[in-house]
């Protein structure tokens, strides 16, 4: 039975002095744990039923409009919307911008084939 390992406290006359816990329990405290990437039902039917991008189906699944993120981002509306096409293909460096101004993590804006 594999019991999991609890932290532990390090005292010094009588007082807590370093507190160790599990490594995963640390990278959790630190907000270095790596986030789970999960996209809801309806961005992933609306991308394969309609046919229209992962970005756009995101910030429309938001309540975002093209402007809000476009300023968040720092770029124009229109370029924008240039990434949100299907047939786009934005550098990793602009998805984890994207990401960032629709409050997700890059990995839930990459198409499963990369």
């Amino acid at each position: 039975m594999n019991t999991p390992t609890k932290h532990q406290i390090i005292e010094q006359d009588g007082r807590p002095l370093f507190v160790v816990v599990p490594y995963d329990d640390y990278l959790e405290l630190t907000g270095e744990a790596a986030p789970t990437a999960t996209i809801p039902h309806e961005v992933v039917r609306r991308t394969v039923l309609e046919g229209i991008s992962l970005m756009r189906a995101w910030r429309e699944h938001k309540g975002l409009t093209q402007t809000t993120v476009a300023e968040a981002m720092g770029v124009s509306q229109a370029a924008y919307a240039a990434m949100e096409r299907p047939d786009a293909r934005p550098r990793h460096v602009t998805l984890q911008k994207v990401a960032r101004a629709m409050g997700l993590v890059t990995e839930q804006l990459q198409p499963a084939d990369e």
